[in-house]
């Protein structure tokens, strides 16, 4: 089935020469319109943002363009293959950014060999762009560009190995927790894996509530705790994964994954394919009622149906083919939509925060049961209400140039939403779009 996709991509690809394209927003009646949009009127346009810069986000397109930047080093299941090929992968998150946020998403695969060079070629396009998703970074790099973007530059920096599949976990597990009738604050937790996406889950889960100590982490050397071999090793090249082998594990256990999940009550993983990553029997360790995020890519680290045989209550995976889907796409393109509509000069924890609350309340009003813990990316109207949080928020926290209100940004988003989606319903209606 997987070499059916495989062959049908590279079809597709070639007949459309790839997936995204410019279209113009304005008017264009006679040649006389090019004296508004270029010269000479476009001068007066250029002497305003000579004067106040801030009017670039006012007078131009902006404020709702993001570049897609990536190194190549770490993309899909991949790994290491270069810019040229990281390609189409940023594209294909420029579409999902298009039709489901309405942002203009610019893919900028990047040829840099050190840290630095990435940083320079950032803060050098940063007048080009409202914000910047970092993409398919290797680990520990990930985490330091984040962290000195987001120091050194005025408009939002994201990366979505990180912040959006940590944001897509804590909105499915807060609806997992409802059903099961466990407080976040009282579950053990195992973490599968120690990379981006399982750091800064970490992290989140921390900021919404759960106990450092009630959370245990596995790398691919076994459990993160104060007394590994690697521990000084970490200190200096990983600050990061050291940070929460020292905080996390009140119990310091020592092993690896089955020690981990042993009488956890839930285990997130987001580490290599499966199957057999996560094996039945250590499922079955767990304690009653227990939540498996197996999040991998494209095979989940244990089948879903080999964890309910095992025992847990609740099953979800990063496939959209499975019930439960846990997946990043739900979460970026409505995070910047709200950071864009504001303005925001950061995209703060406390916005994530909000954005998985209001992903995991829409679900909760339609209905959650076992097998349906988190919204599918079909349902678009909660892209404009986690937008309208993640606005809202940033407002609140001081983080915006243009204040809104929940009330206010649901219009606008809502309406640059539908917009995006009701395009390109009419190109291919029209067959400008075969």
């Amino acid at each position: 089935m997987t070499e059916k996709w495989y062959q049908l991509s590279v079809e597709i690809h070639r007949k459309y020469g790839g997936k995204i394209s410019i279209t113009p927003k304005v008017p264009i009646r006679s040649m006389d319109d090019f004296a508004i949009y270029y010269t000479p009127g476009i001068a007066e346009v250029s002497r305003q943002i000579h004067k106040n810069p801030e009017l670039a986000f006012e007078l131009t397109s902006r404020w709702n363009i993001i570049g897609v930047i990536t190194d190549g080093t770490r993309v899909l299941g991949l790994g290491n293959i270069g810019p040229e090929a990281a390609y189409p992968v940023m594209e294909g998150k420029a579409l999902i950014f298009k039709y489901l946020g309405g942002v203009d998403a610019v893919p900028i695969p990047i040829r840099v060999k050190t840290q630095e060079e990435f940083v320079f070629v950032a803060k050098a396009l940063e007048p080009a762009l409202g914000g910047i998703n970092l993409e398919d970074i290797e680990s520990p790099k990930c985490f330091y560009l984040l962290e000195r973007l987001r120091e050194e530059l005025r408009i939002p920096v994201w990366h979505d190995d990180q912040q959006g599949t940590a944001t897509a976990t804590l909105a499915g597990l807060i609806n997992a927790l409802k059903l099961v009738g466990k407080k976040i604050s009282d579950v053990t937790i195992a973490l599968i894996g120690a990379g981006a996406s399982n750091i800064y889950t970490a992290r989140i889960l921390i900021k919404y509530g759960a106990k450092p100590g009630n959370l245990i982490l596995v790398d691919s050397k076994g459990i993160l705790h104060p007394e590994r071999d690697d521990i000084d090793k970490l200190m200096i090249e990983n600050p990061w994964k050291y940070k929460y082998a020292i905080e996390t594990n009140a119990e310091r256990r020592k092993g690896g994954i089955p020690e981990a999940m042993r009488g956890a009550d839930v285990v997130i993983a987001a580490s290599s394919p499966g199957p057999g990553v996560i094996k039945k029997e250590w499922v079955a360790s767990m304690n009653k009622d227990a939540i498996v995020f197996a999040l991998a890519n494209p095979v989940p680290e244990i089948w879903p149906w080999e964890a309910k045989e095992a025992g847990a209550k609740i099953v979800a995976t990063g496939r959209s083919d499975f019930p439960n889907q846990v997946n990043n796409s739900l979460i970026f393109p409505a995070v910047f939509r709200g950071a864009l509509d504001v303005r925001a000069t950061a995209i703060t924890d406390e916005m994530l925060i909000a954005a998985a609350e209001e992903v995991a309340k829409f679900a909760e009003e339609k209905g959650i049961h076992e097998e349906y813990i988190i919204p599918k990316m079909t349902e678009w109207e909660v892209y404009v209400r986690e937008a309208a949080a993640v606005a809202a928020t940033a407002s609140a926290q001081k983080v915006a140039r243009i204040p809104r209100s929940y009330k206010e940004e649901l219009e606008i988003a809502g309406s640059i939403i539908g917009k995006s989606i009701k395009m390109l319903e009419v190109l291919m209606m029209e067959k400008i779009i075969e």
